[in-house]
């Protein structure tokens, strides 16, 4: 799953799963191919040398052992590998910090780890115009970032800026 907006773009290694779940999941092999199919999409999009980030599952990214060793055992192995591949990966950085960063143009892509930590901020920054992006299927498959917001159908409310940023989104993809 890859949320992306014209401020933040951000792709989980974990998504429909609990927190604990989310952990589990942290694998070197979960970690690179996460950051391999983020490459590969921005590529897809245009951008030559995409700038990816990978946000780190511990708070301070573990500080080195402190509080936890998901960054030393796995994360770090998959930015390696994907480096020595020629991506131009860094990390893992703060979460605390990592999006900020994005946002201030650093990086084209965030790696998050599970999915509060990815949707949190792209939501908050780009509600109505973040659109979902399903990654390593056999088609190309973009939504809105949303559910289908049942309690407010045939209300007259709802907006349809998530629907046209999609469509703009998907509009891209084919012509790349």
């Amino acid at each position: 799953m890859l949320l992306a907006s014209d401020k933040l773009s951000t792709i989980h290694v974990s998504t429909h799963v609990s927190l604990a779940g989310a952990v589990q999941r942290v694998t070197t092999e979960r970690e690179l191919a996460a950051i391999r199919i983020g490459n590969t999409h921005l590529k897809r999009l245009g951008i030559a040398q995409p700038r990816i980030a990978v946000a780190g599952l511990n708070p301070h990214s573990g500080e080195n052992g402190l509080f936890g060793r998901e960054e030393i055992d796995y994360i770090k192995p998959a930015i390696r590998a994907a480096q020595s591949e020629g991506i131009n990966v860094q990390g893992p950085i703060s979460g605390d910090t990592v999006f900020y960063r994005a946002m201030q143009g650093e990086f084209d892509l965030v790696v998050a780890q599970y999915h509060d930590q990815g949707h949190i901020p792209t939501k908050l920054i780009a509600f109505d115009t973040t659109i979902n992006v399903s990654l390593g299927l056999p088609i190309l498959r973009v939504s809105v970032d949303h559910g289908t917001a049942f309690d407010i159908a045939w209300k007259g409310v709802a907006r349809h800026d998530n629907m046209l940023a999609t469509i703009a989104y998907a509009s891209r993809l084919c012509i790349s």
